[in-house]
């Protein structure tokens, strides 16, 4: 299966979460958040001249400084969601990359 792929099925995965999910919930916002942040990933892997895993990485790195801007663990969660969900596509895509490389 390829990256491509595991995050279409990710998204199919999510969105029928999402639609069996009812009230407003944590859980609900991060798969509205995974969908979000996997379909920009798939939008940019588009484009040949985007470094994807660059281009995650960076935006995990200003993920990262704006959680360390929060006062409290309260106003950081929504992003910390966003890390792990970014951190979780960086590995489905990267890794997959470090394999192309590794067979050059």
């Amino acid at each position: 299966m390829s990256v491509d792929q595991i995050l279409q099925q990710e998204i199919k995965d999510s969105e029928l979460s999402l639609s069996r999910t009812h009230e407003e919930s944590v859980h609900k916002r991060d798969l509205k958040k995974r969908i979000e942040l996997i379909n920009w990933v798939l939008q940019n892997m588009k484009n040949p001249n985007v470094e994807i895993c660059s281009l995650i990485e960076y935006r995990m790195k200003e993920t990262i400084q704006e959680i360390k801007k929060k006062d409290s663990i309260f106003e950081s969660d929504i992003l910390d969601s966003e890390l792990r969900i970014l951190d979780w596509i960086f590995y489905q895509v990267c890794k997959d990359q470090q394999k192309k490389l590794a067979t050059l």
